[in-house]
């Protein structure tokens, strides 16, 4: 990788990678792009932007060609919740989005990374250790679109050598980025709500396990796997990658060894419910461990520790001063 573009870089993961790449390969060679505006932040820290809405090919041709682009970190996306409300939305940009990219990439001969997710994975597929190929049956559209995505992926590498990879994330928790309306949002939310109120109202039943990452982990998933050898390669679109399952009520317990009087409550979203019942209760993710060396930094206790000890300072500190 030496000139990278970032699609939906102010998004979850995107708002973050675009820092971490910078400081791995300098902030001249990495371009973020977003449909929103950039922010003040990015603006100080030097890096440059372009506004592209990945449905404009012609857009994300010229940025390409402009900074001569020979990696793409294609994140921009429609996620779980929203997608279900608007789910011609979500097709459009997800796959019509995706294609734009890969149709460039093979012009220009650019790696394409694009993470796929577990709701790639449906009720009919092994909820417990989900093989890395298994059943992928996805009864949403954000699903839907990550299996078709996927699939997109390897005939553009199959077909025109094109050097795509990919991860399927679980639930992302971040003490930077906000929620963007996934249904493991809970992970990130109980956290902002239980250092300010001591309690907090859950959209899931308590006995729900999913499949959750740190975005310290993320991060380094994504980068690790785009700096593999690709001889080792043999399941590029997309490996399986985890670091801890857990449910609700074992995150609550967790959270009160810091704050001893926080509050449980539930009140069960039936969409996001019945969203979350669809996916994995833990992924099998050897594939990635044995290809490219895959292996997570946090577990559920040395997350909630760190997630803590960050939120006090970002949400407490200017406020004693």
């Amino acid at each position: 990788m030496k000139r990278i573009l970032i699609t939906g870089a102010l998004g979850q993961i995107g708002s973050e990678l675009d820092s971490f790449l910078r400081k791995r390969y300098g902030n001249e060679n990495v371009i973020s792009s977003d449909i929103k505006s950039v922010t003040k932040e990015m603006i100080s820290q030097g890096g440059t932007f372009e506004h592209i809405d990945c449905l404009d090919a012609q857009r994300i041709y010229s940025v390409i060609k402009k900074y001569k682009i020979d990696t793409v970190f294609h994140l921009a996306a429609v996620l779980s919740a929203i997608g279900e409300k608007n789910p011609q939305l979500a097709w459009k940009v997800n796959i019509n989005g995706l294609y734009n990219v890969l149709e460039i990439a093979r012009e220009y001969k650019c790696a394409v990374f694009t993470p796929s997710s577990i709701a790639a994975f449906g009720p009919s597929t092994p909820k417990d250790n989900t093989p890395q190929e298994t059943t992928q049956r996805p009864n949403t559209i954000y699903g839907l679109t990550k299996v078709t995505g996927e699939l997109l992926c390897d005939y553009y590498y199959t077909k025109y050598g094109v050097d795509t990879r990919g991860v399927r994330f679980p639930g992302i928790i971040s003490h930077i980025a906000l929620p963007g309306g996934g249904t493991t949002d809970y992970a990130v939310e109980i956290f902002y709500e239980g250092l300010k109120n001591k309690k907090y109202t859950c959209f899931l039943n308590k006995d729900t396990y999913l499949d959750m990452m740190y975005m310290p982990d993320a991060l380094k998933a994504t980068v690790n796997l785009m700096e593999a050898d690709p001889s080792r390669l043999k399941h590029r679109n997309a490996y399986n990658v985890t670091a801890e399952s857990f449910n609700p009520e074992q995150l609550a317990d967790e959270i009160k060894k810091y704050i001893p009087d926080f509050e449980m409550n539930y009140n069960v979203d039936p969409m996001r419910q019945a969203i979350a019942d669809s996916w994995p209760n833990r992924l099998d993710d050897s594939a990635a461990r044995e290809e490219w060396g895959w292996s997570p930094d946090y577990n559920m206790e040395g997350m909630t520790k760190d997630m803590i000890e960050k939120l006090k300072l970002k949400l407490f500190t200017n406020v004693n001063n």
